[in-house]
């Protein structure tokens, strides 16, 4: 029996055409990846770099450790420095007293603690603590250097004008030892009390050295708020 030369081309075909749609339905192979190129993730810090970091830790514990002695130092040099403090703010800045008359009387009196500020620049009329003969005193600037000073009938002028600077009392002379009109000497002051029946003040030992001056009064504390 004779075949058809061309069924069996056709026939022939068949086959190749289904491998090859077989080849194409396979899936294509992914290359393996470089070792070299793949992300190697980190190991940490190096042995060197631990040991580096080891001095500088135990540092800082050995920092926070202080002996006693080490506390002991630092507290007396603040309390050091915290007297240095305290003795040039009393020595150059103000003064602290206590008044243990009534010389001053009425604005300050017997008993009353009173602070000065020993850098206020002298004017007529301040209230003042000086030094005479070793004592403190309280007093009233009423002339300076150059100023002529009379008192005559309980009144008070200087330079030929009545002085009212604070006064509550008449001004007596009975008992001065100076004789009037007063010239005050160059830095010197004529100091009058506010309790003006007292006459120890400038009537009796004239006129006081500006260097002997405490400072003026600035803060008056009753005996009673003590």
């Amino acid at each position: 029996m004779n075949e058809d030369p061309e069924l069996l081309k056709e026939q022939e075909k068949v086959p190749e055409a289904a491998e090859g749609a077989a080849l194409e339905t396979l899936p294509e192979e992914t290359p393996a990846p470089d070792p070299a190129e793949q992300d190697i993730p980190s190991e940490g810090p190096g042995k060197e770099e631990q040991q580096a970091e080891a001095p500088k830790a135990s540092a800082k514990k050995k920092k926070k450790k202080r002996s006693a002695k080490s506390y002991a130092i630092s507290l007396f040099i603040k309390i050091g420095i915290t007297a240095l403090i305290i003795w040039a703010l009393l020595t150059f800045i103000v003064g602290i007293h206590i008044s243990h008359t009534n010389a001053a009387f009425p604005m300050v009196k017997d008993g009353d603690l009173c602070i000065t500020y020993k850098l206020a620049k002298l004017e007529a009329g301040d209230e003042i603590v000086y030094k005479k003969d070793g004592e403190i005193r309280f007093g009233r600037i009423i002339a300076f250097g150059g100023d002529t000073v009379k008192i005559d009938n309980n009144t008070v002028t200087v330079n030929n004008y009545v002085s009212n600077i604070d006064t509550v009392y008449p001004t007596p002379t009975e008992g001065a030892k100076i004789s009037f009109p007063y010239k005050v000497p160059k830095d010197k002051i004529f100091v009058l009390n506010d309790y003006r029946k007292d006459l120890n003040d400038s009537r009796r030992f004239g006129a006081v050295p500006e260097e002997d001056v405490e400072g003026v009064v600035i803060f008056v504390m009753r005996k009673r708020g003590i």
